[in-house]
C-alpha cells in the first residue's frame, strides 16, 4: 500500500468539507449529498485496501512520515501516521459506519435548510477522527481529539436558533475541556519523562520501568481524566445525554459509534503504560462499573427515545472501561466494534421513528408503529436483542467476554456488570414495546403522516442490522468451539505489555463449565428482563405516567437523573458565575479607579506645566539661565 493512498484516507473527508463548506449554500442539495458521501465511501474503500495490504504483507506495523513538524531542543515531533492493527480497526469502524450514516443523512436531512453545512461539518468531523486514530504520537492524537470536540460542538448546536440546543453544545464543549486538561497534562508528563511523544519510543522506554512506578501512575491517571471527558464517564458524563439536541445522524456517528470511543482507543493504544499501573486500572474498572450501573438505572424511566439511547451509550462505555480495568484490551475493543453496529442502528432507527412521527420523541405518544414501519421495526428489534446480550447476536459475545474477564479479577464488579445487563435488557425492550407495540397514542395528524422511511434511510438500517446480528462471530470464544479472530489479530499490540506484566496476559483460569455458567447467568438475566418488560408494556399495556402526575420518591429521584445536573449547577455553575461577577465588579472598580486617577493626575500636572507657558521672552531667558545654574551646580558638587 503506497503512502500517498494512506494519506488520502483523512484528506478526502477534508476535501469534502472544503467543497461543501465553501460552496454552501450555492451547491445544489443533490450534489452536496453526493460529494459528502463519496468522500467518506472513498476513504472506506482505501481503508479496506490498506487492511488487505497489511494482512498480505505479514501484519507488520509501519510508519508513514509526512514532514518534520516540531523541533525544540532534543524534542522532535514528526507529523506522521502509524498503521497497525488498532488504527486499521478504527479506520474500518469510522469510515464504514460513517459511510452508512452519510447515506442515511441524505434522506433524513433533505428538507433542512442547512443541508450543505451539515455535510461539511460531518466531513470535518471524520477528518479529525481519522487524524486521531492514524497519528503516530500523542500530539497528533490530541489535535484530532480537540478537532472532534469542536465538530461535536458545531453539530450538537447545529439548529442554533434554539437556545436549549446552544446550551447543550456549550455544555459538551466545556465539560470536554475539563477532561482535555488532564490529557494535556499527561502529554506534558510523557515529554518530561521520556523526552518524546512518539508511541514507539515512549513504549520501548516504558518497558524499563517497574510495575507501579509513581510516574507511570501519574501519566495514566492524567490520560484517563481525558478519557473520562471524551467517553462520558462519571463524573464527566452529563454532557452526553444533552448532546441528543443535535440531529439524529450526529447522535449515531459521533455520540455512539466513533468520538465517544476515543477514550477507549487511547487506553488501548497506551496499553503498555496501563499494564505498568495496576492501581490506575483498578480506578478505571471501578469508575466504568459505577458508570455502567448508574447510567443504566437512569435509562429505566426515561421517555425521550433518544435520551434512553444516550444513557444506554454511557452505560455501554462503562462496560468497555470495566474491560480495560481487567486488562481485557481486546475484549473492550470487541465491544467498541459491536457497539458501533447496534448503537448506530438504534439511533438511526430512532431517527426513522422521529421522521415518521413528525419530530415527536416521546415514546408515550407512540405505539403500534411496527405495522407502519416494518423495516424500522425489524432492524430495531435486532439491535435491541444485540445490545441486551442475547445469543447469537453481536452484543452477547463482546459483553460476555468482558464480564468473564471482570469475574476473574473482581467478583463484586462482575455482579454490578450483571445488574447493569439486567437493566439494559429491561429499558431496551421497554423502549421497543412502547414504540412499536400496542395501539397508537399520538395525534390524528401524526397517525396520518406515518410512513416507512425512504430507501436512503432503510438500506443503512438493514446493513447495520446484518452486522449487529453477525458481527459477534469475529470473536467466538474457545468454550463455544470457535476462534477469536479479533484477539489473534490484535495480539501483537501487547508484546511490550506482556514483557512488563506477563501474568496479566496468561490464558484464562476459568474452565469451560464455569464459562458456560457465566454465559447462562448473563443470558438468563437478559431474557427475564425482556419477559418482564413484555408483561408490563404489551400484556398489561402499561404506559408511563405523564410528567404532571406525582411520582414516588425513588421514581422521582431516578426520573430526574439523581439531580446530578442540578447539583453541578449549584456547586459549579452558579458558584463560578457568582465569583466571576464579584471579580468583574471588583476589577471594574479598581480598573476605573486607576484609569480615572491617572487621568486626573495627568490633568493636574498638565495644568501646572501650562502655567509656565506665559509668552514672555524674559521668563523664558530666566528659566534657561536657572537651568544652566542648576546643571553647573550639579556638575561641580557631584
Amino acid at each position: 500500500m503506497s503512502a500517498s493512498l494512506i494519506i488520502l484516507i483523512p484528506l478526502l473527508p477534508l476535501l469534502g468539507f472544503l467543497i461543501n463548506g465553501i460552496g454552501f449554500p450555492n451547491i445544489p442539495k443533490g450534489a452536496v449529498g453526493i460529494i459528502g458521501t463519496l468522500a467518506v465511501v472513498a476513504s472506506f474503500v482505501l481503508s479496506v485496501m490498506t487492511f488487505n495490504a497489511f494482512l498480505a504483507s505479514g501484519s507488520e506495523p509501519f510508519i508513514v512520515p509526512l514532514f518534520d513538524w516540531i523541533s525544540v531542543g532534543d524534542l522532535n515531533i514528526p507529523f506522521s501516521f502509524q498503521v497497525d492493527q488498532l488504527s486499521l480497526l478504527m479506520l474500518m469502524i469510522i469510515t464504514g459506519v460513517g459511510s452508512l450514516i452519510h447515506i442515511y443523512s441524505i434522506g433524513y436531512m433533505h428538507h433542512d435548510s442547512g443541508f450543505g453545512k451539515f455535510f461539511a461539518y460531518l466531513n470535518l468531523f471524520l477528518f479529525f477522527m481519522l487524524l486521531l486514530v492514524l497519528g503516530s504520537n500523542y500530539v497528533i492524537m490530541f489535535i484530532g481529539w480537540e478537532g472532534v470536540g469542536l465538530c461535536s460542538y458545531l453539530l450538537i448546536g447545529f439548529w442554533n436558533k434554539n437556545t436549549n440546543y446552544n446550551n447543550a453544545a456549550r455544555k459538551a464543549f466545556i465539560m470536554n475541556r475539563v477532561g482535555d486538561l488532564g490529557f494535556l497534562l499527561g502529554i506534558f508528563t510523557i515529554i518530561a519523562t521520556f523526552g518524546s511523544v512518539e508511541y514507539s519510543e515512549v513504549f520501548s522506554q516504558a518497558t524499563s520501568f517497574q510495575t507501579g512506578d509513581p510516574v507511570i501512575i501519574t501519566i495514566t491517571l492524567f490520560l484517563f481524566i481525558g478519557a473520562m471527558g471524551k467517553s462520558a464517564q462519571i463524573p464527566l458524563y452529563t454532557w452526553l445525554p444533552d448532546a441528543m439536541a443535535g440531529p439524529t445522524p450526529v447522535s449515531a456517528l459521533i455520540h455512539a459509534a466513533t468520538m465517544v470511543t476515543a477514550g477507549i482507543y487511547m487506553v488501548i493504544r497506551s496499553n503498555v503504560l496501563y499494564s505498568l499501573a495496576p492501581s490506575t486500572l483498578e480506578i478505571v474498572g471501578v469508575i466504568g462499573a459505577a458508570t455502567a450501573l448508574f447510567a443504566a438505572s437512569i435509562g429505566l424511566l426515561q421517555n425521550d427515545i433518544k435520551k434512553v439511547l444516550a444513557y444506554s451509550t454511557v452505560s455501554q462505555l462503562g462496560y468497555m472501561f470495566m474491560g480495560l480495568g481487567a486488562m481485557a484490551y481486546s475484549a473492550s475493543m470487541f465491544h467498541v466494534i459491536t457497539h458501533a453496529f447496534f448503537k448506530a442502528l438504534l439511533f438511526l432507527g430512532a431517527g426513522s421513528v422521529i421522521h415518521a412521527m413528525s419530530d415527536e420523541q416521546d415514546i408515550r405518544s407512540m405505539g403500534g408503529l411496527r405495522k407502519k414501519l416494518p423495516v424500522t421495526f425489524l432492524t430495531f428489534l435486532i439491535a435491541t436483542i444485540a445490545i441486551s446480550g442475547i445469543p447469537p447476536f453481536a452484543g452477547f459475545f463482546s459483553k460476555d467476554e468482558i464480564l468473564a474477564h471482570v469475574f476473574e479479577r473482581n467478583k463484586l464488579l462482575w455482579v454490578i456488570g450483571v445488574l447493569g445487563s439486567l437493566m439494559t435488557s429491561f429499558y431496551m425492550f421497554r423502549l421497543l414495546f412502547l414504540t412499536f407495540f400496542g395501539t397508537f397514542r399520538g395525534t390524528h395528524e401524526q397517525e396520518h403522516h406515518l410512513h416507512e422511511s425512504p430507501a436512503s434511510m432503510t438500506v443503512p438500517l438493514i446493513i447495520l442490522a446484518v452486522l449487529s446480528a453477525l458481527g459477534g462471530f469475529i470473536g467466538v470464544p474457545e468454550a463455544l468451539h470457535g476462534t477469536h479472530h479479533l484477539a489473534e489479530f490484535m495480539s501483537p499490540l501487547y508484546d511490550a505489555a506482556r514483557q512488563v506484566n506477563p501474568t496479566a496476559f496468561e490464558p484464562t483460569a476459568l474452565s469451560h463449565s464455569e464459562e458456560y455458567l457465566l454465559m447462562g447467568v448473563s443470558v438468563a438475566v437478559a431474557l427475564v428482563s425482556a419477559i418482564v418488560a413484555y408483561v408490563m408494556y404489551v400484556q398489561k399495556a402499561a404506559v408511563p405516567a405523564p410528567d404532571s402526575q406525582e411520582k414516588s420518591g425513588l421514581q422521582k429521584l431516578v426520573y430526574n437523573k439523581y439531580f446530578v445536573d442540578e447539583i453541578y449547577d449549584s456547586v459549579f455553575v452558579k458558584s463560578i458565575k457568582t465569583l466571576s461577577n464579584i471579580l468583574y465588579s471588583f476589577g471594574e472598580f479598581f480598573i476605573d479607579l486607576i484609569v480615572n486617577a491617572t487621568v486626573r493626575v495627568i490633568s493636574f500636572l498638565a495644568g501646572l506645566l501650562r502655567k509656565t507657558q506665559t509668552g514672555s521672552t524674559g521668563d523664558y531667558v530666566f528659566a534657561m539661565v536657572l537651568g544652566i545654574v542648576v546643571i553647573l551646580f550639579w556638575k561641580l558638587l557631584l
